[in-house]
C-alpha cells in the first residue's frame, strides 16, 4: 500500500468513526440509552443500519470470490427477504412497540414463561457469539496474508477499535456509524466496478464481458430446478431464504436493535422495507464485480493461487519443483484460453451461430484445462504442506485488488473491507451486550439494579463479548467459504428460534412447556441433520421452524393440563 492509501484508509475510518461518536454525545449516559437510543431515528439511517448490520466484511471478501467460481446463482439466496420484510413490519414490529421491549426475547416470556425467554436468548448468544469471532476473524486473516500485516494484532486492533466505539457510544453510535460505513461500502463497490471495465482490454465491451461470463455458464442469476441438495436455486431462496430472514431480521437482536431505534412503527417499517428493496440489488451488485473480476482474468493470466503467501511455503518445499513445472503449464493455458475468448467474441460479433457456437466449446474446453491446472496445482500444495486449506476463493476480489487497483482505490476498498467488519461487530457487540444485561443480568441477578449500575453492566459486558469475539478469531481456522459459513452457522440455530416466535404470534393456545420442548427437540434434530445429511443447509431453516410449530401444537394437544404452562402476565 503507498502512503496515499494510507492516507485514505486512516482518515475515512477516523472520520467515520469520530463523526458517530460526535453525533451521539451524551445520549449513552443511561442505561436505556446505551441500549436502544433515543428513538429518534428516521428510516433512512434505520434502513442503512439494518443493511450494513448485515453487509459485514465476510461479504465483501467472500461474496466477489463465490461469483468467480460459481456464478451470480447466490443472489438466489436473497429471494425471500422481500417478502420477510412485509411480514416483519406487519406483524413483528407492532408487537415489539406496544410492549417497550429492549431485547426480542423479553416478548417471549410475557407470552409465554421464562425458561422459554431464556432458551431464545442463549440460542442467540452461541449462534451470534461464535458469528462475531468469524466476522472478525475474516478480514484479518485476509489482510493479514495479503499485506503482510501481523494477524494477531490486526485482530487485537479491530476488535479494540469497534468495541471502544460501542462501548462510548452506545446503540445509536452504532446506527449513526454504519450509516456512513454503508455509503462507503457501496461506494467503493461502484467504484471497483467502474475500474475493472476500464481495465478490461480496449475492444471487450461491457456488453462483450457479459457475454465472455455467460459463455462460461457465470450468468446463472436464477435456476429452477428443485434439489434439496443444490444450495442456490429460486426455491431454496424463496422458502429457505424467506425463513433465514424472517428469523434474522425479526428475531436476531442485533437487527431488532437497530430498528427499535426508530422514532416510529412507520419509521422503522420504513427502514426495514427499504433494506428489502435494496438488499437484492446490492448483493447482485457485490457478485457482479466478482464476475467482472472474472472476466477480467479470461484476458489477463491470474495467479495459479490467489493465496499469494500459502504459494510462497509451497516454493519453499520439497515440491517447490514440481509446482514451478505446473506454473509453466499455467502460464500456456492462460495465453491458449485468452486467445479462445478472443476467438469467441469474434465469431459472435461475425454473427455466425455455427462459428459461436464452436468458439464457445472452444472456450469452455480451455477454462475446464485451466480448472484441472488449478486442481492438480492444489494437489501438489497438499502434499507439500498436510492438513493446509487449499481454497482460496476469499482471496480473489482482495487479491485483485491489490495487483490491479490504482493507488488511492486501494486504501479506499480495503476501507470498505474494514467499514464493513466494525459495522457488523459493533451491531452485534451492542446485541449480545444488551442480550446479556437484560434478558439474564437484570431478570436473574441484580431485578433491583439502579440505572446506573445497569448501564456499567451493559457496558462490561459489551467489552466480555468482545474480547470473546477476538479470542475466538485468534484461534479460528479459514472456513470453506466465509460467507457460507455464516450462514450455515445462521441456518442452525434460527429456524427453532423463529418456529418460537411465529408460536408466539399465531397460536394463542400454545403454552410455554409446549413450545419450550418442541424447541430443545427441533434444534437437537437440526444439528443431527447438519451433522449427518446432506441437505443444503438453507432447508435447515425451514425444518427447525416447521418442527418447532407442529411438536408445539401435538404437545399442546397431548400434554395434561396441569402441566401446560400459563403465561406471564404481559
Amino acid at each position: 500500500m503507498t502512503l496515499l492509501d494510507w492516507l485514505v484508509l486512516i482518515g475515512t475510518t477516523a472520520f467515520i468513526v469520530g463523526w458517530g461518536l460526535w453525533r451521539t454525545r451524551g445520549e449513552s449516559d443511561t442505561a436505556e440509552g446505551f441500549l436502544r437510543g433515543s428513538q429518534d431515528l428516521r428510516w433512512p439511517t434505520i434502513g442503512l443500519s439494518v443493511m450494513a448490520t448485515q453487509a459485514s466484511a465476510i461479504t465483501f471478501l467472500s461474496v466477489p470470490g463465490q461469483a468467480y467460481e460459481d456464478g451470480m446463482r447466490f443472489v438466489q439466496f436473497y429471494f425471500g427477504m422481500p417478502i420477510a420484510m412485509v411480514l416483519i413490519s406487519a406483524v413483528f414490529i407492532p408487537i415489539y412497540y406496544r410492549l417497550n421491549v429492549l431485547t426480542a426475547y423479553e416478548f417471549l416470556e410475557s407470552r409465554f414463561d421464562l425458561k422459554t425467554r431464556l432458551l431464545g436468548a442463549f440460542l442467540f448468544l452461541i449462534q451470534r457469539g461464535l458469528a462475531s469471532g468469524i466476522t472478525i476473524y475474516a478480514p484479518s486473516i485476509i489482510l493479514s496474508a495479503v499485506f503482510g500485516w501481523p494477524l494477531e494484532p490486526t485482530i487485537v486492533a479491530m476488535g479494540a477499535l469497534v468495541i471502544l466505539y460501542t462501548v462510548t457510544g452506545g446503540s445509536k453510535a452504532v446506527s449513526q456509524t454504519q450509516k456512513q460505513q454503508m455509503v462507503v461500502m457501496l461506494g467503493g463497490m461502484v467504484v471497483a466496478a467502474i475500474v475493472i471495465v476500464w481495465r478490461l482490454p480496449e475492444h471487450v465491451s461491457f456488453g462483450r464481458a457479459v457475454d465472455v461470463a455467460g459463455a462460461l455458464g457465470r450468468m446463472n442469476v436464477v435456476s429452477f430446478d428443485l434439489n434439496v441438495q443444490d444450495r442456490y436455486n429460486i426455491w431454496s431462496g424463496l422458502t429457505g431464504g424467506f425463513f433465514l430472514a424472517l428469523s434474522y431480521f425479526g428475531t436476531d437482536q442485533s437487527q431488532v436493535g437497530r430498528y427499535l431505534t426508530g422514532r416510529s412503527i412507520t419509521e422503522s417499517r420504513l427502514g426495514l422495507l427499504f433494506n428489502g428493496v435494496l438488499k437484492i440489488p446490492m448483493q447482485f451488485l457485490i457478485l457482479f464485480v466478482g464476475l467482472l473480476v472474472f472476466v477480467f482474468y479470461q484476458f489477463n493470466a491470474p495467479p495459479l493461487l490467489f493465496n499469494q503467501p500459502l504459494r510462497a511455503k509451497v516454493q519453499a518445499s520439497a515440491q517447490a519443483g514440481e509446482f514451478a513445472t505446473i506454473e509453466q503449464k499455467w502460464a500456456q493455458v492462460q495465453a491458449d484460453k485468452r486467445a479462445e475468448a478472443e476467438r469467441y467474441l469474434a465469431a459472435r460479433e461475425s454473427g455466425d451461430a455455427s462459428a459461436e457456437a464452436s468458439a464457445r466449446e472452444r472456450l469452455q474446453a480451455a477454462a475446464k484445462t485451466a480448472d484441472s491446472v488449478r486442481k492438480e496445482a492444489k494437489a501438489v500444495v497438499s502434499r507439500a504442506l498436510p492438513g493446509v486449506e487449499t481454497k482460496d476463493s476469499d482471496y480473489i476480489f482482495i487479491s485483485f485488488v491489490k495487483d490491479w487497483m490504482p493507488s488511492g482505490l486501494v486504501g479506499l476498498l480495503i476501507t470498505v473491507i474494514l467499514a464493513a467488519a466494525m459495522s457488523s461487530i459493533a451491531s452485534e457487540l451492542n446485541a449480545l451486550g444488551a442480550t446479556t444485561t437484560v434478558d439474564f443480568y437484570r431478570r436473574l441477578v441484580r431485578r433491583d439494579a439502579s440505572d446506573r449500575h445497569v448501564l456499567v453492566a451493559s457496558k462490561l459486558f459489551t467489552v466480555f463479548w468482545g474480547v470473546v469475539a477476538v479470542a475466538f478469531a485468534s484461534f479460528a481456522s479459514l472456513l470453506d467459504n466465509l460467507i457460507q459459513a455464516v450462514n450455515i452457522l445462521g441456518s442452525i440455530f434460527y429456524g427453532t428460534v423463529l418456529g418460537i416466535f411465529l408460536v408466539a404470534f399465531f397460536f394463542k393456545h400454545v403454552r410455554g412447556h409446549a413450545v419450550f420442548f418442541a424447541a430443545v427437540i427441533s434444534q437437537t434434530t437440526v444439528i443431527a441433520l447438519f451433522m449427518f445429511s446432506a441437505i443444503g443447509y438453507l432447508w435447515f431453516n425451514v425444518i427447525g421452524c416447521a418442527l418447532v410449530v407442529v411438536l408445539a401444537l401435538v404437545l399442546q394437544a397431548v400434554m395434561p393440563r396441569s402441566a401446560q404452562a400459563q403465561p406471564s402476565p404481559g
